[in-house]
């Protein structure tokens, strides 16, 4: 540090005089370091820990399970940190203290918004996984808590962060293939079977009742925890909202499109005969008016890729095409098919790892929200703007339940011709737990 600054520095400091964010430590300074609680640490979640962890001046203060096994998990993930950190299970407790900046949020869907909104309310920044909601009406609410507590709340659909995927919209914004008007995305996978659960006490290592947290209470079977909630309505969002979001979100980024007009949907569950209840195949439609649409497929028992790849997405324009084959590669072809230009990744990823998809690529959007806490950027992806996204994977899902051709407000995405569409915008929360913004 040079004499003149450090002078100054101490100075103020004996004058009483409390220096946040002081730019002669940067990064490092102790006013700098970032805080974290993280919800949810069996899975996604233990990543999430291990490698907030690892970004400079970032500690994990809390752990928050409700069951142990898992519990361990996130322990064991940031056992090579400096700071150790303290496990609270029930995340109403947890938000409570302050002495942690921002919560992450990686539990099972019908947490996010009731996790965050606790979160946000008591003072704390919230990163949340997709989807940001279980249903329509907790985007809106997530949406709410943003604006209205002023935190930053960032949803996990990293892709907003790959600087090639950034690169790449900046191109076709500034008009390499022309008017683009057509995305199409796409997602396979070969699930097994959840079989056919047994009605069983929970565990003595789960909190069931805590788990269950916002949703109506249901009896436990062995088929449903850690992962296959995600195939229940009434704690998960199926495929559409577990994997679709990112390429669905990935298509509207890239079409400068917000809600929908109309909403189609076709599929089923019909790999197997059990306790699935999402679709396990779907293809989804989305209208924006005149100007573009949106078509996502979803394979969840068939991994045959498409175009050669288990996930992407493909942007269609007058003058040519974009396609991105899941990572943060892309390809630009002319009108005639000739390539323009070419990106490839240098990142070996599964894209059917329910972990993380994309190797390392998603700490470009750790960091992002880390430098926003701090001030020196803005968030990539703010709930407000991640919920677009997800309302139309929600949609898909209740087009589908309804069997109905969903027509939609152009301003809000709400549903306009279909009462037992309206019936899904939102759910019942268990007595005590309905989230709310006050």
């Amino acid at each position: 540090m040079q004499r003149r600054k450090f002078i100054k520095s101490t100075a103020l400091a004996t004058a009483g005089v409390t220096i946040l964010n002081f730019p002669i430590f940067g990064k490092n300074a102790p006013s700098n370091k970032v805080v974290l609680g993280v919800m949810g640490v069996n899975s996604r979640g233990n990543y999430l820990a291990e490698n907030f962890s690892q970004l400079q001046n970032v500690e994990i203060a809390y752990i928050c399970d409700v069951e142990d096994n898992a519990i361990q998990k996130g322990l064991s993930a940031v056992k090579n940190a400096k700071r150790q950190p303290a496990v609270i299970k029930d995340i109403r407790k947890l938000v409570e203290k302050n002495d942690f900046d921002a919560l992450i949020i990686a539990a099972p869907d019908h947490w996010h918004t009731p996790a965050a909104i606790m979160a946000a309310a008591h003072g704390k920044h919230v990163y949340v996984e997709k989807p940001c909601g279980h249903n329509p009406y907790e985007g809106e609410l997530i949406s709410q808590a943003l604006h209205k507590y002023g935190k930053n709340i960032q949803m996990g659909n990293q892709r907003r962060s790959f600087p090639t995927i950034i690169e790449a919209v900046h191109s076709v914004r500034e008009g390499i293939i022309g008017n683009v008007y057509l995305g199409k995305a796409w997602y396979t996978n070969n699930r097994d079977t959840i079989g056919i659960g047994k009605k069983i006490s929970p565990p003595p290592t789960l909190d069931f009742e805590l788990w269950q947290g916002p949703a109506p209470r249901k009896p436990y079977q062995d088929n449903l925890v850690h992962y296959n909630w995600h195939w229940f309505w009434n704690w998960g969002t199926g495929e559409s909202c577990n994997n679709g979001t990112h390429e669905v979100d990935t298509c509207r980024w890239f079409l400068d499109v917000e809600y929908p007009t109309k909403v189609t949907s076709a599929g089923g569950r019909y790999a197997f005969k059990d306790d699935w209840q999402t679709p396990d195949t779907q293809v989804a439609a989305f209208e924006f008016g005149d100007k573009a649409s949106i078509t996502w497929e979803s394979r969840s028992c068939n991994n045959y890729p498409v175009e050669g790849a288990a996930r992407g997405f493909i942007i269609y324009g007058t003058n040519g095409s974009l396609s991105s084959m899941g990572n943060d590669d892309y390809k630009i072809v002319d009108a005639k098919n000739k390539i323009v230009k070419e990106v490839k990744s240098a990142v070996s990823a599964d894209p059917n790892n329910t972990v993380s998809s994309n190797g390392n690529l998603d700490t470009y959007h750790f960091q992002n929200f880390i430098d926003t806490i701090r001030g020196e950027a803005k968030l990539n992806s703010p709930v407000d703007e991640g919920h677009k996204s997800v309302l139309l994977c929600h949609l898909a899902n209740i087009a589908q339940r309804t069997g109905q051709t969903l027509h939609c407000d152009s301003k809000n995405g709400h549903i306009l011709n279909s009462p037992e569409g309206v019936k899904l915008w939102r759910r019942e929360y268990e007595n005590g737990w309905e989230p709310r913004v006050v």
